[in-house]
């Protein structure tokens, strides 16, 4: 397999990713499951379910999990980069330019159609994946149940929960008599150990030294460790500790970086950086780069640690019968919160008939296969700006 191939595919979901983990998914579904084939439905749904369980950026873990995949723990890296560093440059110039920005007065509106675009790609994803992990009448309830709790019950801590709960209800329903089973593994603590070592030495260096970079550093590798269900999850965490606490920013620059985070490609983590340079000015362009760039590092670092951790043994630990049973029922719930997830992103963009069109044709167009997903959210966004 050529890497360069890969990673130009990589590009190809970071250019196209927009509206956040669940409708990066339908992105990794068509670039990477129906076209490229470098894996299917139902691994790629089994490897949601397994990041969605892990702190950290959701989509971020999920796109470094099929690299470590394809090609190992070196690939896993450059996918890493590959997919998070165009966003992070973006957001690192927005710090500097929103004084502009705001005297432009600039009109988010022309990207008004990038949510009903998205929904179009989580509905042919959930589609799909659904065709896979629904294989019994067990299954089809988990999935229902599961996306009716989500609907209603929106915190941080459920989608783990209903995840967990999932593979065990599956696996206590299970007369498999191969379910105690045991496997021997190795995992590679080196990883383990660097998380450690930095989570701990990062709020040391905090305590013992008056150091403002290094003060951003442990605040953003903390937000990186401490949330479940990547960027809308860790936003209003940020917002409560850089705008209402620290005062780095006030709340209308933030949430400027915020929207605009929304109509940029990749992943949502990638505010860190807008976040950190914003934190960080009023020294010199030096130093707000050095905080965007320290930002981003520490809120990506703790979730790309734990996959290269985790990932080794689950290639491993999913061989296992229990795990087998248990990812029955994961699977199955992982489904209801993808189909969720599609229904409150067009309850959030607008019920609105255009909306509903724009999101109609790009589900035919996913299906038909006629246009590339790249092209698909360049023609979005002109027809957003033309309308």
């Amino acid at each position: 397999m050529n890497k360069i191939t890969f990673l130009k595919d990589v590009l190809i979901c970071s250019l196209g990713a927009y509206g956040g983990p669940s409708a990066h998914y339908g992105v990794f579904t068509d670039q990477m499951v129906v076209k490229k084939k470098y894996l299917n439905e139902k691994e790629l749904v089994e490897l949601i379910a397994l990041n969605s369980i892990l702190p950290g950026p959701t989509s971020t873990q999920t796109i470094v999990s099929i690299g470590y995949k394809v090609g190992g723990p070196s690939l896993a890296f450059l996918t890493m980069l590959v997919w998070a560093v165009p966003a992070l440059i973006f957001m690192t110039t927005l710090s500097f330019l929103y004084a502009i920005l705001v005297k432009l007065n600039l009109n988010l509106e022309g990207l008004r159609f990038i949510g009903p675009m998205a929904v179009g790609f989580i509905i042919v994803a959930a589609y799909r994946i659904n065709k896979k992990v629904l294989t019994n009448r067990m299954t089809w309830i988990l999935m229902f149940s599961s996306a009716l709790i989500t609907y209603f019950v929106r915190v941080p801590w459920i989608y783990p929960l209903v995840l967990m709960s999932g593979g065990i209800i599956a696996y206590i329903f299970s007369k498999d008599e191969k379910r105690h089973e045991k496997i021997k593994l190795k995992p590679p603590y080196l990883y383990l150990i660097l998380f450690i070592l930095f989570a701990g030495g990062s709020i040391a260096m905090k305590l013992f030294f008056n150091v403002h970079l290094l003060d951003l550093f442990e605040s953003f590798f903390r937000y990186g460790y401490l949330v479940f269900g990547g960027g809308q999850v860790v936003i209003p965490v940020m917002h409560s500790d850089l705008v209402e606490i620290h005062q780095f920013m006030t709340s209308a620059e933030f949430l400027t970086g915020y929207g605009l985070v929304q109509g940029i490609p990749g992943p949502m983590f990638s505010f860190s950086a807008y976040a950190g340079g914003m934190a960080a000015r009023g020294v010199s362009v030096y130093y707000q780069i050095a905080g965007a760039l320290l930002s981003g590092i520490g809120i990506f670092l703790p979730g790309l640690l734990l996959i290269f951790f985790v990932y080794p043994i689950w290639e491993k630990l999913k061989t296992l019968q229990l795990i087998q049973l248990a990812l029955i029922g994961i699977n199955g719930v992982a489904g209801g919160l993808i189909i969720v997830s599609a229904i409150i992103l067009t309850e959030k963009s607008g019920i609105t008939f255009i909306n509903l069109m724009v999101t109609l044709i790009t589900v035919v167009l996913l299906f038909t296969k006629k246009i590339p997903s790249p092209l698909l959210v360049v023609g979005t966004i002109v027809l957003g700006f033309m309308l």
